[in-house]
C-alpha cells in the first residue's frame, strides 16, 4: 500500500476481515449479475456498474480506515479525538486540513501560520476550521498530542490524481505527503468526505472507522 518508509502492514483484525470479506461477496454477487446480463443484448448494465463502484468504496475506506489507526498509534494517542472531530466536521461539511507531524521537520516546508501550542481536544480543532473564522483556510500542524500552530500554509502538489478534479485542501495534502512522511487528514467542504494522505497518495476514510 505504501512505500518502504513506513512500517510494516498489521494483520486485519477478525472484525475488519470479515467486513472486507462481506464487501468482497457483493462485489461478485453484482459482477455475476453482470456476466448473467451480458447475455440480454437488451438489459442495462449501468446500475449494476454504479452499485459495484459503491461497494469497493465502502471497502476501500474500511481498510484504510484500519491501516489509519496502525499509521498514527506510534506519533499521538489523540486519534479519537481526531476521529470525533472529523466527525462532527464531515457531518457538517466543515472542511479541514489536519498536518500530524511524524518524524521529518516541517518547518522549511510550509509558509507558517498562527502558534497555538495547547492540547488536542475535538472542540478547539473543531472551532479552529469553523467556517468564517480566521484561521480555517489553513492546515493545522499536530504534534504528539498538541496542537502546534494553525493558518499554514502548505506545499500543493503538481501531480494529477486520475481524472478526479482536486481542490486546494487535497492539493496541499497531497503536496506535503510527497516531501515528507507526514499524515495529512482532509475533510471536503463540498461533500463532507474524509481522507489522508500518506506517501503522496490519497486514501479515503471513514471518520469512524479508526474508533473500532
Amino acid at each position: 500500500m505504501l512505500d518502504n518508509h513506513d512500517p510494516a502492514e498489521p494483520e486485519l483484525s477478525p472484525v475488519t476481515r470479515q467486513k472486507l470479506m462481506g464487501f468482497i461477496d457483493e462485489m461478485k454477487h453484482e459482477i455475476s449479475h453482470i456476466t448473467d446480463a451480458l447475455d440480454h443484448k437488451q438489459c442495462c448494465i449501468l446500475k449494476e456498474f454504479e452499485q459495484i463502484q459503491g461497494i469497493f468504496g465502502n471497502f476501500q475506506s474500511t481498510a484504510a480506515s484500519y491501516y489509519l489507526k496502525f499509521y498514527l498509534a506510534p506519533y499521538t494517542d489523540c486519534y479519537p479525538t481526531l476521529s470525533t472531530a472529523l466527525q462532527h466536521m464531515s457531518e457538517r461539511n466543515h472542511g479541514a486540513l489536519i498536518v500530524i507531524q511524524r518524524d521529518d521537520l516541517l518547518d522549511d516546508l510550509i509558509q507558517p501560520g498562527t502558534r497555538v501550542g495547547a492540547t488536542l481536544t475535538f472542540p478547539l480543532l473543531e472551532s479552529i476550521f469553523y467556517p468564517g473564522g480566521p484561521l480555517h483556510d489553513g492546515a493545522v500542524i499536530i504534534q504528539e498530542n498538541m496542537i502546534v500552530s494553525a493558518g499554514n500554509v502548505l506545499p500543493l502538489t503538481h501531480s494529477i490524481v486520475g481524472d478526479r478534479k482536486l481542490g486546494t485542501r487535497h492539493r496541499a495534502a497531497l503536496g506535503l505527503s510527497e516531501l515528507s512522511d507526514a499524515l495529512i487528514l482532509v475533510v471536503s467542504e463540498e461533500t463532507g468526505r474524509t481522507s489522508f494522505a500518506l506517501g503522496g497518495k490519497l486514501f479515503p476514510i471513514s471518520p469512524t472507522g479508526f474508533l473500532q
